[in-house]
């Protein structure tokens, strides 16, 4: 790779920026989505909360985050990589403490399904950070690209966990304006 990592992400300018707001408009409605089910949000429901709801913010929070970086001007290609690779890590970090959540500690029943969408595919995504920044210190132009398919693996994610939570919130919501007694 004879051009530095700026000029290299130049062409992908446009992909991180749409990439990043729709992460920040993903977190936004979380937040929405909270506010409105907040009458299911009880203490019975506190570690589902902490298993299902913050780990779908976190994982586009760190789209979010990782696009910022990306899209930063006057940044040299060291600082990118160094930034790129804390974030991998802590990503790693905190999709473990949820596999641990969801596989051993077992507080509450989880589907097959939840359990990869929750834990192993985010895990997969922030993996995928940490191996681009690998390869964009051992400057391979493919780093990029395994950029992209962190990204797109950690939003995809999150859009199909959000919608999830979505519905379980509209489970869980109580009926008003209506009899409690069967007619």
């Amino acid at each position: 790779m004879t051009t530095g990592l700026p000029e290299l992400i130049h062409p992908w300018h446009d992909f991180y920026l749409l990439v990043g707001t729709a992460s920040a408009t993903l977190v936004g409605l979380m937040f929405v989505a909270a506010s409105v089910g907040a009458q299911v949000f009880r203490e019975e429901n506190r570690a589902a909360i902490e298993a299902f709801i913050s780990p779908t913010v976190v994982h586009f929070s760190t789209a979010l985050v990782v696009c910022i970086l990306a899209t930063m001007p006057e940044q040299t290609g060291e600082e990118f990589i160094v930034l790129l690779s804390v974030v991998g890590l802590a990503g790693l970090a905190y999709s473990a403490r949820i596999w641990m959540q969801l596989f051993v500690r077992r507080s509450f029943t989880v589907d097959v399904v939840d359990r990869l969408f929750y834990a192993l595919i985010p895990g997969i995504g922030h993996l995928l950070v940490l191996l681009s920044a690998i390869l964009l210190f051992r400057q391979t132009a493919t780093g990029l690209d395994c950029l992209a398919a962190a990204l797109m693996t950690l939003l995809l994610a999150g859009i199909r966990n959000a919608w999830d939570m979505t519905m379980w919130i509209v489970i869980k919501a109580p009926l008003h304006g209506g009899s409690d007694k069967a007619p």
